[in-house]
């Protein structure tokens, strides 16, 4: 049953983005060219994104375990590290210069938008770096 209610929830969120326009890269360039051909409509986009998360997160943590699977999965730890400061950073910088960031890219590779052939590799390949990063300082540190 999670199977498909997690395959719904990502046909939702394909449709909202191809809907928002946000499957286009241009559209995320052009909200990022302050100065040129700016385009704001992403920021409502974000603000309405926000606000659903916010009222949705107000919601369902009244409960005591999700509707599907076992318990919330929450972060446990508020620290700010190298990998809070680095990662969003790397991410925008991905985001600034392909017009893509995860979900839209797949959403726009399935579209076949142009670009998405090198992006979505890249993402793939960086991601997997990240992860190997990750793991080999937890080697380090557990000795």
């Amino acid at each position: 049953m999670s199977f498909f209610v997690n395959v719904a929830l990502g046909l939702l969120f394909g449709a909202g983005v191809v809907i928002s326009g946000m499957a286009d890269p241009a559209k995320v360039l052009n909200f990022l060219d302050v100065f040129g051909t700016w385009d704001p409509s992403l920021a409502f986009v974000m603000g309405g994104a926000v606000f659903v998360a916010f009222i949705g997160y107000r919601l369902v943590l009244t409960r005591d375990k999700p509707i599907i699977g076992g318990s919330f999965h929450l972060p446990t730890t508020s620290d700010i590290d190298a990998r809070v400061i680095v990662g969003p950073a790397i991410f925008g910088i991905g985001w600034g210069l392909g017009g893509f960031c995860p979900g839209p890219a797949l959403t726009a590779l399935g579209l076949g938008a142009p670009g998405t052939l090198a992006f979505v590799p890249a993402m793939i390949l960086g991601m997997w770096g990240a992860r190997l990063l990750a793991e080999s300082r937890a080697q380090v540190r557990t000795g």
